[in-house]
């Protein structure tokens, strides 16, 4: 589903449906992902003010301020781990544009040959009309 998100295979509003369907702990384990994915795809942070606009938060709220800030490993663990829930919808719909952004720069820089990647090939699984997720 994250990756789906990520790549654009899925609406947001899907993605943000599932997640707030989801009990408090789960979510936490969800945004926990999310950010380990972020770090694994190489996030910088350019990815961090793009995602604040693609994710169509404003500046001020608090993921953004907080993404803003720099160091962005530290600060995507801050962003996952926010406690109003609130405040975590507004994180998930930020970690999944910023994983957007830095897994797609890393495919077109190391994986256009090809890679081991599993979710790097959701796309041309769905167009053949194979189950995805």
């Amino acid at each position: 589903m994250l990756n789906e998100l990520a790549q654009g295979l899925r609406p947001l509003s899907q993605g943000l449906a599932w997640f707030e369907d989801m009990a408090e702990e789960e979510q936490f384990v969800v945004l926990r992902e999310l950010f380990q994915f972020c770090v694994q795809a190489r996030a910088v942070g350019e990815d961090a003010l793009e995602g604040i606009r693609r994710s169509g938060l404003r500046p001020t709220h608090t993921p953004a301020v907080l993404l803003a800030r720099g160091r962005i490993e530290e600060q995507l663990g801050k962003v996952a781990r926010l406690r109003p829930r609130h405040e975590r919808i507004k994180a998930f719909r930020l970690l999944v544009q910023v994983l957007g952004l830095a897994d797609a720069r890393r495919r077109e820089r190391f994986c256009v040959d090809g890679c081991g990647h599993a979710w790097h090939r959701l796309a041309g699984e769905r167009e053949a009309g194979l189950p995805v997720g």
